[in-house]
């Protein structure tokens, strides 16, 4: 196994924070894997990952190594690319969610622009679900359950639906424990055709109407209003994944969030696409599995 390929392994075992996940991804054996992670740990004498019957995690050392073997591995495929696939020319169409789109979209299609010289992208962000036919989609993210639609699919992730608000807000309100908690308190919503309602998990009531002194169909407007102390929102996992981390957001009713949604690319057949399809493809199913806003979370 060349020292490259090593990398590769460990990279893919940190992201999918199991060693059966990672070896499903790579499409070899569970014992295979384990294999590469202990020689890699033997020939740098430190251990990498810390392993449990419960969780799996990398160790200092394993953090450090993983964020240097993320720039070497995508340096090489930058570099490789483009000699690789010289017939990856032309204009590509590429669909995705407005605010995912510019925060994580934007910047694949920017690198596989730099990769390949004679390739075009035609970026177009959309919160609703575009027909790749009728709109002359090449790929495009989906966020969500999948209809039987014919269209080939590749899964790079899932996110979730989460209830927040601003630590200003739950210090003067209180903090909801369940979802009847929720009577009384202020929410900020989109904008609905029938009565506006929060579905919960694990719920006497299984959904909750609410009322709300301000609705948006604009996600930023709503998460701004949020941010500023006006009430409880619902927001999609990435949408805030920086507030939460930064402390400007608090995560609410945790126990009774409802199953993951998944993240796919999509494309109009399996077989005989163009060259540029395939790359672009590999190109962004690389990276989107790479974001820590797209991982499965442990426990849920």
């Amino acid at each position: 196994m060349d020292r490259l390929d090593e990398l590769a392994i460990f990279v893919r075992i940190v992201e999918e924070s199991s060693l059966i996940r990672a070896a499903g991804r790579l499409r070899r054996s569970a014992p295979a894997v384990t294999r590469a992670l202990a020689a890699l740990e033997t020939r740098l004498g430190v251990r990498l990952i810390d392993r449990t019957t419960r969780r799996l995690a990398p160790t200092e050392a394993g953090r450090v190594l993983y964020d240097r073997a993320r720039i070497v591995l995508d340096d090489y495929e930058a570099a490789t690319l483009g000699v690789r696939d010289a017939s990856v020319r032309g204009l590509l169409r590429v669909a995705a969610p407005v605010q995912f789109g510019r925060r994580h979209v934007a910047p694949i299609v920017t690198a596989f622009l730099d990769a390949h010289a004679d390739a075009e992208v035609e970026l177009l962000l959309n919160d609703h679900n575009v027909d790749l036919i009728d709109e002359a989609i090449d790929v495009a993210v989906r966020i969500g359950v999948l209809a039987d639609s014919g269209l080939a699919a590749r899964a790079v992730g899932e996110v979730r639906r989460l209830w927040v608000a601003s630590p200003v807000y739950v210090r003067s309100r209180g903090v909801p424990k369940t979802p009847e908690d929720l009577v009384g308190h202020e929410a900020v919503l989109g904008t609905f055709r029938t009565a506006p309602s929060w579905d919960f998990a694990r719920s006497r009531r299984g959904a909750v109407r609410m009322a709300a002194r301000l609705r948006s169909d604009d996600i930023e407007t709503r998460l701004r209003a949020v941010l500023e102390g006006r009430g409880i929102g619902q927001f999609l996992s990435y949408q805030v994944a920086d507030d939460l981390a930064a402390g400007r957001l608090v995560r609410l009713l945790r126990a009774h969030e409802q199953q993951a949604i998944p993240v796919h690319l999509l494309t109009k057949g399996r077989t005989n696409r163009a060259p540029k399809v395939d790359a672009f493809l590999d190109f962004a199913a690389r990276r989107l599995l790479a974001l820590p806003v797209l991982r499965r979370e442990r426990g849920k």
